[in-house]
């Protein structure tokens, strides 16, 4: 089991930037790929970005490659979402999740509570 914890959302203008933070505890944190995701009003999860275990690969949506950069801290147990310049329609709730690197959100084992995003124009 792996509990997930994220923390770091708010609300920013555009252009502006936010550091997403996930917190995992319970399983090896090191041993498992992570990705974030995010689901606006009316629309489906959708995916962010991922990470291997290792940190040797990152992955992004074609919509946030070059804002975003995910990362990740083992010894802290902790994946995070740094986001730049960001746009109105970077508006969403944000997820992370644990076990895989794939965009597709069912291919994902756990997922944390949320943490809104609010980018005004």
């Amino acid at each position: 089991q792996v509990q997930l914890v994220e923390s770091g959302g708010g609300l920013v203008q555009a252009g502006g930037s936010l550091r997403l933070s996930c917190a995992a505890s319970g399983r090896t944190f090191s041993s498992s790929s992570m990705g974030w995701f995010r689901q606006a009003p009316g629309k489906e999860r959708e995916f962010v970005a991922a990470i291997r275990r290792s940190g040797s690969a990152t992955y992004y949506a074609d919509s946030v490659e070059g804002r975003f950069t995910i990362s990740r801290d083992n010894a802290k147990n902790t994946v995070y979402l740094q986001m730049n310049s960001l746009k109105p329609e970077d508006t969403a709730v944000y997820y992370c999740a644990a076990g895989s690197v794939l965009p597709n959100h069912r291919a994902y084992d756990y997922w944390g509570q949320g943490t809104q995003v609010t980018v005004s124009s």
